[in-house]
């Protein structure tokens, strides 16, 4: 059931039983202003929230899990924001990265190492900043196995700059020699990120389902090695609409399309 029926049906429950609001929110040990808010319809409260209530209110709980948000105070973290902007830093970079590499690693060619490594710094630290992001997201759409595939993430593009810069900047290793394992690691995270989206399928419909097919396909692609460039296409696409689905998600949760003050101070 979504908003504002959700929200109807409660009110008419409580008042079923002859429960005032205060008189509920002590059963409950949430705040007055949280139940106001969801009977009003302003907010979809998460599916234990629900349960609690349901459970104050003596009524049958379905056993269907639930993704929601619940956003009581109408703040989005400045954080989602910045992931949106860091993903249009990191798509761009990341074009002139994996042209750049595929010269020095498989043709041979000289490239001038200092100007591919912080075009590599815009790139992993783009999508670092985009993976932290939908972390945040996290918070209003929980998913443990998609918070696991981003925290791995994250850790991965960590090792592998620090491997790239050592590669590019000092004679410690050569990015050829660990190229290959590279390539497999981020196809191998890219699958498990497929797969946390898809878990969303039930929330989001084709929409998580598509994001989450193309990016597991091109995760296996990318981890064969031998299919790493045809890779990029599905990939590509998936990512596009990763974004575009924070963008839709922000909207969702009472955000608006670019953040004000309010959001930048609530972090702090």
């Amino acid at each position: 059931m979504k908003q504002p029926e959700l929200g109807k049906k409660i009110s008419e429950w409580r008042k079923a039983k002859g429960l005032t609001q205060e008189e509920l929110v002590e059963k409950c040990n949430l705040n007055v202003r949280t139940i106001q808010r969801i009977e009003a319809g302003e907010v979809t409260p998460r599916s234990y929230t629900i349960k609690t209530i349901l459970e104050a209110l003596g009524m049958e709980i379905d056993p269907e899990p639930v993704v929601s948000f619940e956003n009581t105070d109408g703040n989005i973290p400045w954080m989602i924001y910045a992931a949106v902007a860091g993903f249009f830093v990191y798509f761009f970079a990341s074009i002139f990265e994996i042209f750049s590499e595929f010269e020095l690693v498989m043709e041979g060619k000289n490239i001038a190492t200092m100007s591919l490594f912080l075009i590599k710094i815009f790139s992993y630290g783009g999508y670092i900043l985009f993976m932290v992001g939908w972390i945040k997201m996290l918070d209003f759409f929980p998913n443990k196995l998609l918070k696991i595939a981003l925290s791995i993430m994250i850790g991965a593009n960590f090792v592998f700059l620090g491997m790239d810069a050592l590669a590019l900047l000092t004679n410690s290793i050569d990015l050829i020699d660990y190229y290959p394992v590279k390539v497999s690691t981020f196809g191998l995270m890219y699958a498990i990120l497929g797969m946390g989206f898809i878990a969303y399928q039930k929330a989001w419909s084709n929409m998580a389902l598509v994001i989450g097919v193309l990016t597991v396909i091109a995760g296996v692609l990318v981890f064969s090695g031998i299919g790493a460039l045809l890779g990029l296409i599905p990939l590509t696409l998936a990512e596009l609409a990763q974004v575009g689905l924070m963008i839709y998600l922000i909207t969702k949760i009472g955000g608006k399309s670019s953040p004000d003050s309010t959001s930048l101070v609530s972090e702090f």
